[in-house]
């Protein structure tokens, strides 16, 4: 890269640092889910891990980044006080919006209750309760300067391909695969031209930057922490609690 591109790219990064600023971030934080995998009398994301249901561990990293100017909660409205009854590390507005059928009328209703102003929103799902503040700063800069990112972490294993029949079609190059990760982080305006593009052509997407995807749009790859796992299962919660006891 020459010196014109080094300083464009300097640029850029320095206008990105500058659209994150305090209190200029919406989290919309996903917490309707059933969680019918965990097979619970609750949903998942409402399972106590170490003393705190599992949602509010990310609601609580988050609320403490000064980037962060409100919470959106998605969630039905008997599991609100959960929520509201969590001491928070900052004084953090906290709004409730109703979830929907699916992952994306969701995200859409949590955009809906966001602040006009944000210049960046990070969709987080709450079942993921041991993400990093660190990951996610780093998440909402790559948004502000590309429009779109995701944390996400390299693919371990070796993934096939494999047909109906139960036969291999081909070993994909797991070098090039990223195992995606939330919150991902949009620039607002991008988000909803997405959202309007997906209903005008009713297409099904089942992550938010897809929805950027859809419109042609780049995505940059944050790289993120193995340790932000999504609990799905019981063998997820016992993960999870190992992790926590690394911490």
């Amino acid at each position: 890269m020459g010196l014109v591109g080094r300083h464009t790219s300097s640029l850029r990064v320095a206008a990105a640092l500058r659209a994150v600023a305090p209190g200029s971030v919406s989290v919309i934080l996903l917490s309707g889910g059933v969680g019918k995998r965990m097979k619970a009398s609750m949903p998942k994301q409402y399972l106590d891990l170490r003393g705190r249901p599992i949602a509010t561990w990310s609601l609580i990293e988050l609320a403490g980044m000064p980037e962060v100017g409100e919470v959106v909660v998605v969630c039905a409205p008997e599991y609100r006080d959960i929520f509201t009854s969590v001491t928070l590390p900052r004084d953090v507005p906290l709004v409730f919006a109703p979830p929907g059928d699916e992952r994306q009328d969701s995200v859409l209703s949590g955009l809906r209750a966001s602040r006009e102003d944000a210049t960046v929103v990070a969709v987080h799902d709450s079942a993921r309760p041991l993400v990093l503040a660190a990951d996610v700063r780093r998440c909402l800069v790559d948004a502000a300067e590309h429009g779109a990112a995701v944390l996400a972490v390299p693919v371990k294993p070796t993934i096939k391909e494999v047909g109906a029949d139960g036969m291999v079609i081909k070993t994909l190059d797991r070098s090039v695969l990223w195992d995606i990760q939330t919150p991902q982080c949009i620039r607002p305006d991008l988000l909803l031209r997405g959202f309007e593009h997906v209903a005008a052509e009713s297409l099904a997407v089942t992550d938010d930057v897809s929805i950027v995807e859809a419109l042609g749009q780049p995505v940059k790859i944050t790289p993120g922490d193995y340790s932000n796992i999504k609990v799905t299962t019981p063998e997820d919660m016992a993960v999870a609690q190992c992790f926590l006891d690394e911490r």
